[in-house]
């Protein structure tokens, strides 16, 4: 199983500190997310339907009808390349959301790691492209135009370009969604992040109508349960809370970033969900932390450190706390 963010209770085991006693940063989930209602019991007890304002919902606030839900956008990532003969050169940024290449190697095909800047002068040697966008865990974001000019490219040969935007609602204004369906272009959406709904796993995927179709069959039905589904379409339905969050998880993502750079941890990216450090002495302040019962996520290639957001002032004031210690300690300013 590769290494995620998460397993808060590994951490807690391990270090002989209370599961409530943990400061978890390690995920880029928002901490304050949508608050879910009592779901009704009828939501528990039927088999989910279609036709229950969910894919209305979703289309509505993604801005595009050409969708399938999923059981999270990782059951797409484990199931599109299966749809394809095995032996296809695909390109992948490194690092980034490392499920995706397992499961393009898992099903026979050659992943090629590349750098944003590499993607262009490559573009002509692959069969597809995988991007996520914004790049978890670096942060980096592509300009749409450059990649509507990539997905053409690519389609003329019968190529993909699949694009993960599992942090891209904090800043919509950039998702490809809206230009879906497309020849080519495969667009991964999920409620995990930004609503803070990881544990519902309800994600989508946009594409054309025969991909979706075949994804369909692949996956088989009731993909999604019904209290999920119910949780969904509220979610996606509530621009208030929506708009507000936007606003707010923007001033929390500056917040970090500043603390970060104050502790001497200045962030080479993020998103306003999460800031990410490059530093050699990665490992070390990780395991720092975890001994002060605050979990980051640790990257070995690059050395790196993701940092997500604490929920509450406390959360904050114990951050700030222990990396003002953690520079003491190693006698920076």
């Amino acid at each position: 199983m590769l290494p995620h963010g998460g397993r808060l209770r590994r951490a807690a085991r391990e270090e002989g500190i209370p599961l409530a006693d943990w400061l978890d940063l390690s995920t880029g989930i928002n901490p304050q997310g949508w608050p879910v209602p009592p779901v009704p019991p009828e939501a528990w007890m039927r088999l989910p339907e279609e036709e229950d304002g969910l894919e209305a919902a979703a289309a509505g606030y993604y801005g595009s009808s050409a969708l399938l839900p999923v059981a999270g956008s990782q059951a797409a990532i484990q199931a599109l390349p299966a749809l394809l003969p095995p032996g296809r050169r695909v390109g992948m940024l490194h690092p980034s959301y490392a499920e995706h290449a397992h499961a393009w190697r898992r099903a026979g095909h050659q992943v090629l790691p590349l750098s944003p800047q590499m993607v262009e002068d490559r573009l002509e040697t692959l069969d597809h492209l995988l991007l996520v966008n914004p790049n978890n865990p670096s942060g980096h974001r592509f300009d749409p135009r450059c990649l509507q000019d990539w997905q053409a490219r690519l389609a003329v040969k019968g190529g993909w370009l699949v694009v993960d935007e599992a942090f891209m609602d904090a800043t919509p204004e950039h998702s490809l969604v809206p230009r879906c369906p497309q020849p080519g272009l495969v667009v991964l959406r999920s409620l995990g992040k930004f609503f803070g709904l990881a544990g519902a796993r309800v994600g989508f995927v946009f594409a054309e109508p025969g991909l979706r179709a075949e994804l369909a069959a692949h996956l088989g039905p009731w993909t999604v349960p019904g209290p999920s589904r119910w949780a969904a379409c509220g979610a996606l339905s509530d621009l208030g809370w929506q708009e507000q969050t936007r606003e707010g998880l923007a001033r929390a993502g500056a917040r970090l970033r500043d603390v970060l750079s104050r502790h001497g941890l200045p962030p080479d990216g993020g998103t306003p969900l999460f800031q990410w450090v490059r530093t050699p002495r990665a490992g070390a302040i990780h395991a720092a932390l975890r001994r002060r019962g605050i979990l980051t996520r640790l990257f070995d290639d690059p050395p790196s450190l993701r940092f997500g957001l604490p929920g509450d002032e406390m959360g904050w004031a114990r951050l700030e706390a222990a990396l003002g210690a953690l520079s003491d300690a190693e006698g920076r300013p």
